[in-house]
């Protein structure tokens, strides 16, 4: 098993920056992949970036440029820097990790671990 532990979640202001963090124990292995994604009210869930054990990394479209997806495996600890933050961006962000999952993202279902979430609010 593996444990998943999201933080830095917030309220900003359109224009603004967050840092997640993720913090994985348990039976945790540098080779799994790793990703954030985001569900919204009403909305679909959809995968934000992943990142697999060599440091690759994949984003969605309308990241645009403005999130940076890193880990430390040293630590065990996923990141998710987000700048310039907007309204659409407001969803809850889950940590997901699996061992053999990069070639299924952004599909979730690959994922078999996932955090509790934290919860980001973009005001205008």
């Amino acid at each position: 098993q593996v444990q998943l532990v999201e933080s830095g979640g917030g309220s900003v202001q359109a224009g603004g920056s967050l840092r997640l963090s993720c913090e994985a124990s348990g039976r945790t292995h540098s080779r799994h992949c790793m990703a954030w994604f985001r569900q919204a009210p009403g909305k679909e869930r959809e995968g934000v970036a992943a990142i697999d054990s060599d440091g690759n990394t994949r984003y969605a479209d309308f990241v645009s440029g403005r999130f940076t997806i890193s880990r430390d495996n040293t630590k065990n600890i996923l990141y998710l820097q987000m700048l310039n933050l907007k309204p659409d961006d407001t969803a809850m962000y889950f940590c997901v990790a699996d061992s053999s999952a990069w070639d299924g993202w952004p599909r979730g279902e690959p994922f078999g671990y996932w955090g509790q979430g934290t919860q980001v609010t973009v005001s205008s």
